[in-house]
């Protein structure tokens, strides 16, 4: 989340409700056509990767990296980068709805389209949120970005000298001949210890489905076929002929390789005996996540108030499990023009409100003395 505080704090600057806004008036973005450093160059011709195969990203929250996955020779993908996520906001967790602050998880796709040289965050790319999963589901949002400059509000913000390299890489795929690249958003890595840590959480159900993408790519080191129905992901299943995946509709009858099938059982059996172990472990206390729509709902509310120049709490409510919501003490309004304005009409309220009050205590401050005036005069 980037907070900026202004004039002694009273006032905050704001990316807005809608993730974060991406438009700017560069006509020449130098930064968008630099090369990959040398070393990485090296590293991926030592792993048999050339500079335009293609690439993958993938985005583990709680440890708060960014991985750069490319193609090898043979088809299958090795790590060639990682990265420190400067900052992203909200909780472990989906985003649900417009303003919640929440940095998305799942599966989702970026397009030579979505890459922008002329980013107010140095550059950037639309992670293409929300996908078919968040639309069949009802979930909003936009602007959804992964870029520069250290700030986020819902965004994957890293540095500029990063997002250069990691712009870099997509640049260079596209070139290649690729249409388009899978960006996997997790939570955490899905090991069978995190999953134990949060199997009592109330979003485990939504990652135990983000897992089945996460392990076909742990298995294969291809990023999965991603499909939405039943409004739930589904992954490396091709649909019998005829047959095409509604979003909201019911799942078509499917088929899938059975070389793969057995893989995967194999790598069940191995992760079944791991977590049954790490339920039965001292394991690190889980991070805090996202109480669901009705949280997201409470930040979203939060937001759009902020926007609108009203003053708030600096920080976003969170929602307790009791059902209570704690917020910060300390209040301030965005520097905006609808905060300008909002301050405005607030201080001309409260002037009017002063001028009654003295007013009021006038006219009676007049009848106590004619009171006492009487009074004494009868004395």
């Amino acid at each position: 989340m980037f907070v900026k505080l202004a004039r002694t704090g009273i006032l905050i600057a704001a990316l807005g409700v809608a993730g974060c806004n991406n438009s700017s008036m560069k006509d020449f973005a130098p930064e968008a056509n630099k090369p990959l450093p040398d070393k990485i160059l090296a590293d991926m011709k030592a792993k048999g990767m050339v500079r335009t195969s293609s690439v993958m990203a993938r985005i583990f929250k709680e440890e708060g990296k960014l991985e750069i996955w490319k193609a090898k020779t043979n088809g299958r993908y090795d790590m060639v980068a990682s990265y420190d996520i400067c900052k992203w906001s909200g909780k472990l967790g989906p985003k649900y709805t417009e303003g919640d602050r929440q940095a998305p998880e799942g599966f989702y796709t970026v397009r030579p389209a979505q890459m922008n040289p002329r980013s107010n965050y140095h550059l950037s790319f639309n992670i293409g949120y929300p996908n078919a999963y968040d639309r069949a589901n009802g979930r909003t949002g936009s602007n959804l970005m992964v870029h520069g400059a250290c700030s986020s509000s819902g965004c994957y913000s890293m540095t500029d000298a990063q997002i250069e390299q990691i712009y870099a890489f997509g640049r260079d795929a596209f070139q290649g001949g690729q249409t388009e690249f899978q960006i996997q958003a997790f939570p955490f890595r899905m090991t069978a210890a995190n999953m134990a840590r949060y199997r009592n959480d109330p979003n485990y159900d939504f990652w135990k489905m983000l897992k089945v993408g996460y392990d076909n790519f742990e298995i294969t080191k291809v990023p999965p076929k991603v499909d939405v129905c039943e409004k739930r992901y589904v992954f490396n299943q091709v649909a019998a002929d005829g047959q095409t995946f509604d979003p909201a509709g019911a799942c078509p009858a499917t088929t899938q390789p059975d070389s793969l099938k057995s893989a995967y059982n194999s790598y069940m059996s191995t992760y079944d005996a791991a977590f049954s172990g790490a339920v039965k472990a001292s394991v690190p206390a889980p991070k805090p996540t996202i109480a669901g729509i009705k949280e997201a709902s409470i930040v979203s509310d939060w937001s759009k108030r902020r926007a609108r120049g009203e003053r708030v709490p600096i920080d976003p409510p969170s929602l307790n499990n009791d059902g209570s919501v704690t917020e910060t003490a300390r209040m301030g309004r965005i520097d905006s023009p609808a905060g300008r304005k909002m301050a405005a009409l607030d201080a001309e309220k409260a002037a009017k409100q002063k001028a009654e009050e003295q007013r009021l205590a006038a006219i009676e401050a007049a009848k106590q003395a004619k009171e006492a005036a009487k009074a004494q005069a009868l004395a």
